[in-house]
Protein backbone atom coordinates (compact mmCIF):
# COMPACT_ATOMS: atom_id res chain seq x y z
CA UNK A 1 0.00 0.00 0.00
CA UNK A 2 1.45 3.32 -1.06
CA UNK A 3 0.34 6.81 -2.04
CA UNK A 4 -0.65 7.05 -5.69
CA UNK A 5 -1.14 3.31 -5.98
CA UNK A 6 -4.17 2.80 -8.23
CA UNK A 7 -4.79 -0.69 -6.91
CA UNK A 8 -8.17 -0.96 -5.23
CA UNK A 9 -8.08 -2.41 -1.73
CA UNK A 10 -10.56 -5.31 -1.66
CA UNK A 11 -11.73 -4.18 -5.08
CA UNK A 12 -13.45 -1.00 -3.85
CA UNK A 13 -11.21 1.30 -1.73
CA UNK A 14 -8.82 3.67 -3.54
CA UNK A 15 -6.05 5.25 -1.46
CA UNK A 16 -5.58 9.02 -1.67
CA UNK A 17 -2.98 10.03 0.92
CA UNK A 18 -1.55 8.99 4.28
CA UNK A 19 -3.12 10.74 7.28
CA UNK A 20 -1.47 8.98 10.22
CA UNK A 21 0.83 6.23 11.45
CA UNK A 22 1.87 4.61 14.68
CA UNK A 23 3.01 1.41 16.32
CA UNK A 24 -0.23 -0.33 15.38
CA UNK A 25 -0.46 0.62 11.72
CA UNK A 26 -0.69 3.20 8.96
CA UNK A 27 -3.86 5.14 8.18
CA UNK A 28 -4.86 6.45 4.75
CA UNK A 29 -7.64 8.64 3.49
CA UNK A 30 -9.37 6.66 0.77
CA UNK A 31 -12.52 6.63 -1.32
CA UNK A 32 -15.09 3.86 -1.37
CA UNK A 33 -15.70 3.78 -5.12
CA UNK A 34 -18.85 1.71 -4.72
CA UNK A 35 -20.60 4.13 -2.36
CA UNK A 36 -18.67 7.24 -3.46
CA UNK A 37 -17.79 8.30 0.07
CA UNK A 38 -14.52 9.03 1.90
CA UNK A 39 -13.25 6.39 4.31
CA UNK A 40 -10.19 5.85 6.48
CA UNK A 41 -8.21 2.71 5.68
CA UNK A 42 -5.84 1.33 8.31
CA UNK A 43 -3.30 -1.36 7.52
CA UNK A 44 -2.48 -3.20 10.73
CA UNK A 45 1.16 -3.87 11.45
CA UNK A 46 1.75 -7.24 13.06
CA UNK A 47 4.47 -7.59 15.72
CA UNK A 48 7.94 -8.26 14.28
CA UNK A 49 9.85 -11.45 14.92
CA UNK A 50 6.92 -13.84 14.67
CA UNK A 51 7.23 -17.23 13.03
CA UNK A 52 4.73 -18.37 10.41
CA UNK A 53 2.33 -19.94 12.91
CA UNK A 54 2.37 -16.89 15.20
CA UNK A 55 1.89 -14.56 12.25
CA UNK A 56 -1.18 -16.46 11.06
CA UNK A 57 -2.67 -16.47 14.57
CA UNK A 58 -2.09 -12.71 14.88
CA UNK A 59 -3.65 -12.18 11.47
CA UNK A 60 -6.78 -14.18 12.37
CA UNK A 61 -7.03 -12.35 15.70
CA UNK A 62 -6.91 -9.05 13.84
CA UNK A 63 -9.84 -10.10 11.67
CA UNK A 64 -11.86 -11.21 14.70
CA UNK A 65 -11.18 -8.03 16.65
CA UNK A 66 -11.99 -5.91 13.62
CA UNK A 67 -15.33 -7.60 13.12
CA UNK A 68 -16.19 -7.23 16.79
CA UNK A 69 -15.34 -3.52 16.60
CA UNK A 70 -17.60 -3.22 13.56
CA UNK A 71 -20.60 -4.29 15.69
CA UNK A 72 -20.14 -1.34 18.07
CA UNK A 73 -21.88 1.82 16.94
CA UNK A 74 -21.96 5.09 18.89
CA UNK A 75 -21.96 8.77 17.88
CA UNK A 76 -18.71 9.30 19.81
CA UNK A 77 -16.86 6.30 18.37
CA UNK A 78 -15.32 6.00 14.92
CA UNK A 79 -17.35 3.35 13.10
CA UNK A 80 -15.63 0.34 11.57
CA UNK A 81 -17.28 -0.39 8.22
CA UNK A 82 -15.33 -3.44 7.13
CA UNK A 83 -12.26 -5.59 7.73
CA UNK A 84 -10.62 -7.00 4.61
CA UNK A 85 -7.52 -8.83 3.47
CA UNK A 86 -4.97 -7.09 1.26
CA UNK A 87 -1.93 -9.07 0.17
CA UNK A 88 -2.12 -11.17 3.32
CA UNK A 89 -2.45 -8.22 5.70
CA UNK A 90 -5.58 -7.27 7.69
CA UNK A 91 -6.99 -3.87 6.73
CA UNK A 92 -9.69 -1.97 8.59
CA UNK A 93 -12.07 0.31 6.71
CA UNK A 94 -13.41 3.00 9.02
CA UNK A 95 -15.43 6.18 9.13
CA UNK A 96 -13.44 9.17 7.91
CA UNK A 97 -13.70 12.18 10.22
CA UNK A 98 -11.99 15.44 9.24
CA UNK A 99 -10.35 16.09 12.58
CA UNK A 100 -7.21 16.36 14.66
CA UNK A 101 -6.19 13.98 17.39
CA UNK A 102 -6.10 15.15 20.98
CA UNK A 103 -2.37 14.38 20.88
CA UNK A 104 -1.92 16.86 18.02
CA UNK A 105 -3.91 19.52 19.86
CA UNK A 106 -1.74 19.08 22.95
CA UNK A 107 1.43 19.29 20.86
CA UNK A 108 0.17 22.64 19.54
CA UNK A 109 -1.41 24.15 22.64
CA UNK A 110 0.40 22.42 25.48
CA UNK A 111 -2.62 22.15 27.76
CA UNK A 112 -6.37 22.68 27.48
CA UNK A 113 -8.81 24.34 29.91
CA UNK A 114 -10.31 21.89 32.43
CA UNK A 115 -13.90 22.47 31.29
CA UNK A 116 -12.93 21.80 27.65
CA UNK A 117 -11.13 18.64 28.72
CA UNK A 118 -14.18 17.57 30.73
CA UNK A 119 -16.41 18.05 27.69
CA UNK A 120 -14.10 15.88 25.57
CA UNK A 121 -13.88 13.27 28.31
CA UNK A 122 -17.65 13.06 28.77
CA UNK A 123 -18.14 12.31 25.07
CA UNK A 124 -15.47 9.62 25.02
CA UNK A 125 -16.82 8.10 28.23
CA UNK A 126 -20.28 7.86 26.66
CA UNK A 127 -18.85 5.73 23.84
CA UNK A 128 -16.95 3.55 26.30
CA UNK A 129 -20.12 2.96 28.32
CA UNK A 130 -21.69 1.50 25.19
CA UNK A 131 -18.65 -0.70 24.57
CA UNK A 132 -18.51 -1.96 28.15
CA UNK A 133 -22.21 -2.80 28.12
CA UNK A 134 -21.46 -5.10 25.19
CA UNK A 135 -18.51 -6.67 26.96
CA UNK A 136 -15.86 -4.93 24.84
CA UNK A 137 -12.80 -3.25 26.40
CA UNK A 138 -10.91 -0.62 24.40
CA UNK A 139 -7.49 -1.37 26.01
CA UNK A 140 -5.66 1.59 24.48
CA UNK A 141 -7.35 4.87 25.46
CA UNK A 142 -4.82 7.66 24.91
CA UNK A 143 -4.64 11.14 23.32
CA UNK A 144 -3.65 9.72 19.94
CA UNK A 145 -6.83 7.64 19.78
CA UNK A 146 -9.23 10.52 20.45
CA UNK A 147 -10.22 12.60 17.43
CA UNK A 148 -11.66 16.11 17.71
CA UNK A 149 -13.76 17.45 14.83
CA UNK A 150 -14.01 21.14 13.93
CA UNK A 151 -17.39 21.40 15.67
CA UNK A 152 -15.96 20.03 18.92
CA UNK A 153 -17.31 16.50 18.56
CA UNK A 154 -14.94 13.98 20.14
CA UNK A 155 -14.73 10.41 18.88
CA UNK A 156 -12.59 7.54 20.08
CA UNK A 157 -11.03 5.25 17.51
CA UNK A 158 -9.09 1.97 17.32
CA UNK A 159 -11.43 -0.23 19.37
CA UNK A 160 -9.74 -3.57 19.87
CA UNK A 161 -6.76 -2.68 17.69
CA UNK A 162 -4.24 -3.07 20.49
CA UNK A 163 -5.46 -6.63 21.08
CA UNK A 164 -5.54 -7.32 17.35
CA UNK A 165 -1.95 -6.17 16.96
CA UNK A 166 -0.62 -8.03 20.00
CA UNK A 167 -1.55 -5.86 23.00
CA UNK A 168 0.49 -3.13 24.65
CA UNK A 169 2.73 -5.50 26.58
CA UNK A 170 6.17 -6.97 26.25
CA UNK A 171 6.02 -9.35 23.29
CA UNK A 172 7.81 -12.65 22.89
CA UNK A 173 10.59 -10.77 21.12
CA UNK A 174 11.15 -8.45 24.10
CA UNK A 175 9.73 -5.43 22.30
CA UNK A 176 7.10 -3.13 23.80
CA UNK A 177 4.32 -2.25 21.37
CA UNK A 178 3.15 1.29 22.09
CA UNK A 179 3.66 3.49 25.15
CA UNK A 180 2.69 2.40 28.68
CA UNK A 181 2.19 5.99 29.88
CA UNK A 182 -1.62 5.66 29.80
CA UNK A 183 -1.94 2.05 30.97
CA UNK A 184 -3.72 1.14 34.18
CA UNK A 185 -1.54 -0.30 36.98
CA UNK A 186 -3.24 -3.72 36.81
CA UNK A 187 -2.64 -3.92 33.04
CA UNK A 188 1.02 -3.04 33.55
CA UNK A 189 1.20 -5.86 36.10
CA UNK A 190 -0.02 -8.33 33.49
CA UNK A 191 -3.69 -8.65 34.50
CA UNK A 192 -6.39 -8.93 31.88
CA UNK A 193 -7.81 -5.40 31.47
CA UNK A 194 -11.46 -4.86 32.34
CA UNK A 195 -13.76 -1.81 32.20
CA UNK A 196 -11.91 -0.24 35.14
CA UNK A 197 -8.71 -0.23 33.05
CA UNK A 198 -10.42 1.96 30.46
CA UNK A 199 -11.57 4.29 33.27
CA UNK A 200 -7.97 4.70 34.42
CA UNK A 201 -6.63 5.20 30.89
CA UNK A 202 -9.27 7.84 30.15
CA UNK A 203 -8.38 9.57 33.41
CA UNK A 204 -4.68 9.49 32.49
CA UNK A 205 -5.51 10.93 29.06
CA UNK A 206 -7.52 13.79 30.53
CA UNK A 207 -4.81 14.37 33.14
CA UNK A 208 -2.29 14.83 30.31
CA UNK A 209 -4.62 17.31 28.62
CA UNK A 210 -4.73 19.63 31.66
CA UNK A 211 -1.25 19.01 33.06
CA UNK A 212 0.70 18.74 29.80
CA UNK A 213 2.20 15.36 30.72
CA UNK A 214 1.08 11.83 31.70
CA UNK A 215 0.42 11.15 35.40
CA UNK A 216 3.57 9.07 35.97
CA UNK A 217 7.23 9.98 36.32
CA UNK A 218 9.23 9.11 33.19
CA UNK A 219 12.28 7.05 34.17
CA UNK A 220 13.75 7.30 30.68
CA UNK A 221 12.79 4.02 29.01
CA UNK A 222 9.53 2.22 28.45
CA UNK A 223 10.36 -0.98 30.32
CA UNK A 224 11.23 1.00 33.44
CA UNK A 225 8.08 3.07 33.00
CA UNK A 226 6.06 -0.15 32.95
CA UNK A 227 7.28 -0.79 36.50
CA UNK A 228 6.41 2.78 37.55
CA UNK A 229 2.91 2.41 36.16
CA UNK A 230 2.48 -0.97 37.86
CA UNK A 231 3.20 0.71 41.21
CA UNK A 232 0.24 3.04 40.57
CA UNK A 233 1.69 6.17 42.20
CA UNK A 234 0.61 9.18 40.16
CA UNK A 235 1.98 12.71 40.28
CA UNK A 236 -0.71 14.82 41.99
CA UNK A 237 -2.46 17.11 39.49
CA UNK A 238 -1.65 20.79 39.89
CA UNK A 239 -3.60 22.47 37.10
CA UNK A 240 -6.78 20.38 36.99
CA UNK A 241 -8.90 22.91 38.89
CA UNK A 242 -12.55 21.81 38.76
CA UNK A 243 -11.45 18.46 37.32
CA UNK A 244 -9.20 17.63 40.27
CA UNK A 245 -11.46 15.34 42.27
CA UNK A 246 -12.79 13.54 39.19
CA UNK A 247 -9.29 12.79 37.91
CA UNK A 248 -8.10 11.56 41.29
CA UNK A 249 -11.03 9.16 41.52
CA UNK A 250 -10.45 7.83 37.99
CA UNK A 251 -6.73 7.40 38.68
CA UNK A 252 -7.10 5.37 41.85
CA UNK A 253 -4.56 2.56 41.89
CA UNK A 254 -6.97 -0.26 42.73
CA UNK A 255 -9.56 -0.98 40.00
CA UNK A 256 -12.33 -1.98 42.42
CA UNK A 257 -12.33 1.48 44.02
CA UNK A 258 -12.52 3.46 40.77
CA UNK A 259 -15.82 4.86 39.53
CA UNK A 260 -17.60 3.00 36.79
CA UNK A 261 -17.45 4.55 33.34
CA UNK A 262 -21.06 5.70 33.74
CA UNK A 263 -20.20 7.46 37.00
CA UNK A 264 -17.14 9.05 35.41
CA UNK A 265 -19.19 10.26 32.44
CA UNK A 266 -21.75 11.87 34.75
CA UNK A 267 -19.04 13.64 36.76
CA UNK A 268 -17.22 14.86 33.63
CA UNK A 269 -20.47 16.12 32.14
CA UNK A 270 -21.23 18.01 35.34
CA UNK A 271 -17.83 19.71 35.27
CA UNK A 272 -18.21 20.57 31.57
CA UNK A 273 -21.51 22.31 32.35
CA UNK A 274 -20.18 24.27 35.29
CA UNK A 275 -21.73 22.16 38.04
CA UNK A 276 -20.01 20.39 40.94
CA UNK A 277 -19.03 16.81 40.26
CA UNK A 278 -20.10 15.66 43.72
CA UNK A 279 -16.60 14.51 44.71
CA UNK A 280 -14.24 15.35 47.53
CA UNK A 281 -10.66 15.05 46.31
CA UNK A 282 -8.52 12.45 48.13
CA UNK A 283 -5.80 13.78 50.39
CA UNK A 284 -2.20 13.88 49.15
CA UNK A 285 -0.20 11.85 48.38
CA UNK A 286 -2.47 9.89 46.05
CA UNK A 287 -3.95 6.83 47.67
CA UNK A 288 -6.78 4.47 46.82
CA UNK A 289 -10.07 6.31 46.80
CA UNK A 290 -12.30 5.27 49.67
CA UNK A 291 -15.46 3.41 48.84
CA UNK A 292 -17.65 6.31 49.95
CA UNK A 293 -15.95 8.56 47.41
CA UNK A 294 -16.89 6.20 44.61
CA UNK A 295 -20.52 6.38 45.63
CA UNK A 296 -20.34 10.19 45.60
CA UNK A 297 -19.49 10.10 41.90
CA UNK A 298 -23.17 10.65 41.08
CA UNK A 299 -23.25 14.41 40.43
CA UNK A 300 -26.29 16.64 40.52
CA UNK A 301 -26.76 15.91 36.82
CA UNK A 302 -28.13 12.49 37.70
CA UNK A 303 -30.86 14.02 39.88
CA UNK A 304 -33.81 15.50 37.98
CA UNK A 305 -33.51 19.19 38.78
CA UNK A 306 -36.86 20.88 39.22
CA UNK A 307 -36.86 24.67 39.58
CA UNK A 308 -40.62 24.54 39.83
CA UNK A 309 -43.20 21.86 40.54
CA UNK A 310 -44.14 19.87 37.42
CA UNK A 311 -47.33 21.06 35.72
CA UNK A 312 -50.46 18.98 36.27
CA UNK A 313 -51.52 16.65 33.48
CA UNK A 314 -53.79 18.14 30.81
CA UNK A 315 -57.41 18.08 32.05
CA UNK A 316 -58.65 16.04 29.13
CA UNK A 317 -56.36 13.13 30.03
CA UNK A 318 -57.87 11.18 32.89
CA UNK A 319 -55.74 8.10 32.44
CA UNK A 320 -52.22 7.14 31.37
CA UNK A 321 -51.23 7.93 27.80
CA UNK A 322 -51.22 4.91 25.52
CA UNK A 323 -48.00 4.65 23.48
CA UNK A 324 -48.24 4.55 19.73
CA UNK A 325 -47.35 1.48 17.73
CA UNK A 326 -43.95 2.93 16.80
CA UNK A 327 -42.93 3.94 20.32
CA UNK A 328 -40.30 1.70 21.93
CA UNK A 329 -40.20 2.71 25.61
CA UNK A 330 -38.45 -0.51 26.64
CA UNK A 331 -35.41 0.21 24.43
CA UNK A 332 -32.86 2.54 26.10
CA UNK A 333 -33.28 5.94 24.37
CA UNK A 334 -29.61 6.81 24.65
CA UNK A 335 -28.67 4.11 22.15
CA UNK A 336 -30.69 4.73 19.01
CA UNK A 337 -27.61 4.26 16.87
CA UNK A 338 -27.38 0.49 17.34
CA UNK A 339 -28.86 -1.19 14.35
CA UNK A 340 -29.76 -4.71 13.35
CA UNK A 341 -26.62 -6.46 12.05
CA UNK A 342 -25.65 -4.82 8.79
CA UNK A 343 -27.73 -1.67 9.13
CA UNK A 344 -25.78 1.51 8.48
CA UNK A 345 -24.77 3.36 11.67
CA UNK A 346 -25.63 6.98 12.25
CA UNK A 347 -22.25 8.69 12.15
CA UNK A 348 -23.19 12.36 12.28
CA UNK A 349 -21.94 14.43 15.22
CA UNK A 350 -24.11 14.08 18.27
CA UNK A 351 -23.61 16.31 21.29
CA UNK A 352 -23.12 15.02 24.80
CA UNK A 353 -26.51 14.09 26.28
CA UNK A 354 -28.16 17.13 27.79
CA UNK A 355 -28.09 17.38 31.56
CA UNK A 356 -30.47 18.92 34.03
CA UNK A 357 -30.78 22.74 34.08
CA UNK A 358 -28.37 24.65 36.24
CA UNK A 359 -29.36 27.24 38.78
CA UNK A 360 -29.26 28.26 42.40
CA UNK A 361 -30.87 25.02 43.44
CA UNK A 362 -27.86 23.08 42.12
CA UNK A 363 -25.14 24.64 44.25
CA UNK A 364 -24.16 21.25 45.63
CA UNK A 365 -24.84 17.54 45.52
CA UNK A 366 -26.58 17.42 48.92
CA UNK A 367 -28.74 20.49 48.39
CA UNK A 368 -29.77 19.28 44.96
CA UNK A 369 -30.94 15.97 46.38
CA UNK A 370 -32.77 17.66 49.25
CA UNK A 371 -34.51 20.13 46.95
CA UNK A 372 -35.47 17.42 44.51
CA UNK A 373 -36.82 15.20 47.28
CA UNK A 374 -38.97 18.01 48.72
CA UNK A 375 -40.35 18.91 45.31
CA UNK A 376 -41.05 15.26 44.54
CA UNK A 377 -43.00 14.92 47.80
CA UNK A 378 -44.98 18.09 47.10
CA UNK A 379 -45.72 16.96 43.56
CA UNK A 380 -46.85 13.55 44.77
CA UNK A 381 -49.14 15.19 47.35
CA UNK A 382 -50.65 17.44 44.71
CA UNK A 383 -51.31 14.49 42.42
CA UNK A 384 -52.85 12.56 45.31
CA UNK A 385 -55.25 15.41 46.09
CA UNK A 386 -56.21 15.70 42.42
CA UNK A 387 -56.87 11.96 42.14
CA UNK A 388 -58.94 11.98 45.32
CA UNK A 389 -61.07 14.82 44.01
CA UNK A 390 -61.59 13.02 40.71
CA UNK A 391 -62.66 9.83 42.49
CA UNK A 392 -65.07 11.62 44.78
CA UNK A 393 -66.43 13.68 41.89
CA UNK A 394 -66.90 10.57 39.76
CA UNK A 395 -69.00 8.82 42.39
CA UNK A 396 -71.52 11.54 43.12
CA UNK A 397 -71.77 13.26 39.74
CA UNK A 398 -70.53 16.60 41.13
CA UNK A 399 -69.45 19.58 39.06
CA UNK A 400 -65.70 18.93 39.56
CA UNK A 401 -65.89 15.70 37.58
CA UNK A 402 -67.48 17.44 34.62
CA UNK A 403 -64.97 20.29 34.69
CA UNK A 404 -62.06 17.84 34.75
CA UNK A 405 -63.18 16.46 31.38
CA UNK A 406 -64.05 19.82 29.80
CA UNK A 407 -61.70 22.01 27.75
CA UNK A 408 -59.47 24.32 29.80
CA UNK A 409 -60.91 27.80 30.34
CA UNK A 410 -59.71 30.93 32.08
CA UNK A 411 -60.32 31.28 35.80
CA UNK A 412 -63.00 33.95 35.23
CA UNK A 413 -64.88 31.74 32.79
CA UNK A 414 -64.79 28.72 35.08
CA UNK A 415 -66.26 30.75 37.88
CA UNK A 416 -69.30 31.94 35.87
CA UNK A 417 -71.40 28.81 36.30
CA UNK A 418 -71.59 26.22 39.07
CA UNK A 419 -73.60 23.78 37.01
CA UNK A 420 -72.47 21.09 34.59
CA UNK A 421 -72.66 21.83 30.86
CA UNK A 422 -75.62 20.50 28.90
CA UNK A 423 -75.34 16.86 27.85
CA UNK A 424 -74.75 17.78 24.20
CA UNK A 425 -71.79 20.01 25.12
CA UNK A 426 -70.37 17.31 27.39
CA UNK A 427 -70.51 14.72 24.60
CA UNK A 428 -68.80 17.16 22.21
CA UNK A 429 -66.02 17.85 24.69
CA UNK A 430 -65.45 14.16 25.35
CA UNK A 431 -65.42 13.39 21.62
CA UNK A 432 -62.87 16.14 21.02
CA UNK A 433 -60.62 14.85 23.78
CA UNK A 434 -60.79 11.27 22.57
CA UNK A 435 -60.09 12.26 18.96
CA UNK A 436 -56.84 13.90 20.04
CA UNK A 437 -55.60 10.65 21.56
CA UNK A 438 -53.24 8.54 19.41
CA UNK A 439 -54.72 5.34 17.99
CA UNK A 440 -54.17 2.27 20.16
CA UNK A 441 -51.12 0.20 19.21
CA UNK A 442 -51.48 -2.98 17.25
CA UNK A 443 -50.67 -5.85 19.58
CA UNK A 444 -49.40 -9.36 19.02
CA UNK A 445 -48.91 -12.10 21.55
CA UNK A 446 -45.42 -12.88 22.92
CA UNK A 447 -45.43 -16.12 20.95
CA UNK A 448 -46.14 -14.24 17.72
CA UNK A 449 -43.31 -11.77 18.37
CA UNK A 450 -40.89 -14.61 19.11
CA UNK A 451 -41.94 -16.43 15.95
CA UNK A 452 -41.35 -13.29 13.90
CA UNK A 453 -37.74 -13.11 15.15
CA UNK A 454 -37.23 -16.81 14.46
CA UNK A 455 -38.58 -16.41 10.94
CA UNK A 456 -36.33 -13.42 10.26
CA UNK A 457 -33.07 -15.14 11.17
CA UNK A 458 -34.13 -18.33 9.39
CA UNK A 459 -33.98 -16.27 6.18
CA UNK A 460 -30.50 -14.90 6.80
CA UNK A 461 -28.03 -14.59 5.24
CA UNK A 462 -29.48 -16.24 2.14
CA UNK A 463 -32.56 -14.07 1.56
CA UNK A 464 -31.53 -10.47 2.25
CA UNK A 465 -34.36 -9.14 0.03
CA UNK A 466 -37.03 -10.71 2.22
CA UNK A 467 -35.12 -9.85 5.39
CA UNK A 468 -35.13 -6.17 4.43
CA UNK A 469 -38.92 -6.30 4.19
CA UNK A 470 -39.10 -7.54 7.79
CA UNK A 471 -37.40 -4.45 9.23
CA UNK A 472 -39.33 -1.58 10.75
CA UNK A 473 -38.99 2.06 9.69
CA UNK A 474 -36.38 2.75 12.39
CA UNK A 475 -33.85 0.33 10.91
CA UNK A 476 -34.77 0.77 7.27
CA UNK A 477 -34.05 4.48 7.60
CA UNK A 478 -30.40 3.59 8.17
CA UNK A 479 -29.79 2.39 4.64
CA UNK A 480 -30.21 -0.74 2.55
CA UNK A 481 -26.74 -0.63 1.00
CA UNK A 482 -24.91 -1.06 4.32
CA UNK A 483 -27.43 -3.70 5.38
CA UNK A 484 -26.63 -5.77 2.31
CA UNK A 485 -22.91 -5.14 2.73
CA UNK A 486 -22.96 -6.55 6.25
CA UNK A 487 -24.81 -9.73 5.36
CA UNK A 488 -22.48 -10.27 2.37
CA UNK A 489 -19.72 -10.95 4.92
CA UNK A 490 -21.73 -13.44 7.01
CA UNK A 491 -21.52 -17.12 6.08
CA UNK A 492 -24.16 -18.28 8.55
CA UNK A 493 -26.22 -17.15 11.53
CA UNK A 494 -28.18 -19.30 13.96
CA UNK A 495 -30.23 -18.76 17.07
CA UNK A 496 -28.60 -20.36 20.12
CA UNK A 497 -30.79 -18.82 22.82
CA UNK A 498 -34.39 -17.62 22.82
CA UNK A 499 -35.99 -15.71 21.29
CA UNK A 500 -37.83 -14.57 24.40
CA UNK A 501 -40.40 -11.78 24.61
CA UNK A 502 -39.37 -9.96 27.79
CA UNK A 503 -41.90 -7.10 27.87
CA UNK A 504 -44.31 -5.33 25.59
CA UNK A 505 -42.71 -5.16 22.17
CA UNK A 506 -39.21 -6.28 23.28
CA UNK A 507 -37.62 -9.62 22.36
CA UNK A 508 -34.18 -10.88 23.42
CA UNK A 509 -32.25 -13.42 21.38
CA UNK A 510 -28.77 -14.96 21.40
CA UNK A 511 -27.16 -15.43 18.00
CA UNK A 512 -24.05 -17.11 16.63
CA UNK A 513 -22.48 -15.45 13.57
CA UNK A 514 -19.92 -17.23 11.41
CA UNK A 515 -17.66 -15.47 8.92
CA UNK A 516 -14.69 -16.75 6.95
CA UNK A 517 -12.39 -15.68 9.78
CA UNK A 518 -14.32 -15.88 13.03
CA UNK A 519 -17.28 -17.07 15.07
CA UNK A 520 -18.96 -14.71 17.53
CA UNK A 521 -21.87 -15.19 19.91
CA UNK A 522 -24.01 -12.11 20.54
CA UNK A 523 -26.98 -11.20 22.72
CA UNK A 524 -29.45 -8.77 21.15
CA UNK A 525 -32.49 -6.91 22.42
CA UNK A 526 -34.91 -6.26 19.58
CA UNK A 527 -37.62 -3.63 19.61
CA UNK A 528 -40.64 -4.75 17.59
CA UNK A 529 -43.39 -2.77 15.90
CA UNK A 530 -46.57 -4.10 14.35
CA UNK A 531 -47.71 -2.85 10.96
CA UNK A 532 -50.71 -4.30 9.17
CA UNK A 533 -50.78 -7.17 11.62
CA UNK A 534 -47.15 -8.14 10.97
CA UNK A 535 -44.29 -7.86 13.50
CA UNK A 536 -41.21 -5.98 12.23
CA UNK A 537 -37.78 -5.49 13.85
CA UNK A 538 -37.48 -1.74 14.43
CA UNK A 539 -34.54 -1.41 16.85
CA UNK A 540 -31.62 -3.63 17.80
CA UNK A 541 -29.53 -3.25 20.96
CA UNK A 542 -26.32 -5.28 21.29
CA UNK A 543 -26.20 -6.53 24.90
CA UNK A 544 -23.02 -8.61 24.75
CA UNK A 545 -20.55 -10.27 22.42
CA UNK A 546 -18.17 -13.24 22.82
CA UNK A 547 -15.37 -14.25 20.48
CA UNK A 548 -15.48 -18.01 19.91
CA UNK A 549 -12.36 -18.17 17.75
CA UNK A 550 -11.88 -19.39 14.22
CA UNK A 551 -14.74 -21.20 12.47
CA UNK A 552 -12.77 -24.36 11.72
CA UNK A 553 -11.36 -24.95 15.20
CA UNK A 554 -14.13 -27.39 16.24
CA UNK A 555 -13.86 -29.24 12.96
CA UNK A 556 -10.12 -29.64 13.45
CA UNK A 557 -10.65 -31.02 16.94
CA UNK A 558 -13.23 -33.52 15.63
CA UNK A 559 -10.79 -34.68 12.96
CA UNK A 560 -8.17 -35.31 15.64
Amino acid sequence: MSEGDETLIAGRYRLEHQIGSGAMGVVWRAVDVRLDRPVAVKQLLLPPGLNATETEKARQRAFREGRIAARLQHPNAISVYNVVDHEGHPVLVMEYLPSRSLADLLDERGVLPPTEVARIGAQVAAALIKAHSAGVIHRDVKPGNILIADDGTAKITDFGISRAAGDITVTSTGLLAGTPAFLSPETARGAEPGPAADVFSLGATLYAAVEGRPPFENPGNEIAMLHVVAAGQIIPPRQAGVLDSTLRAMLTSEPQTRPTMAQAEAALRAVAEGRPDGLDAPTLPPSPVRGSTRLDLHPAADVPAAPAAPPPPPPQQTGPRTPTATAMPAVPPQRPDRSVPGAHPVTGPTPVPAAAPTGAEQQGWSRARIATTILAVLAAAAVGILVAELIVGGTDGSDESTEANAPVTTSSESAVSDSAPPPSEQITAESSASSSEPPPPQLLSPAELEQAVTDYYALMPGDVDQGWQLLGPGLRAQGEEAYREFWAGIESVKIVGGPTAVSGHVVEVELEFTTAESVTRERHQLGMVVEDGRALIDTDELLGITDLGEPDEDDDEDDD
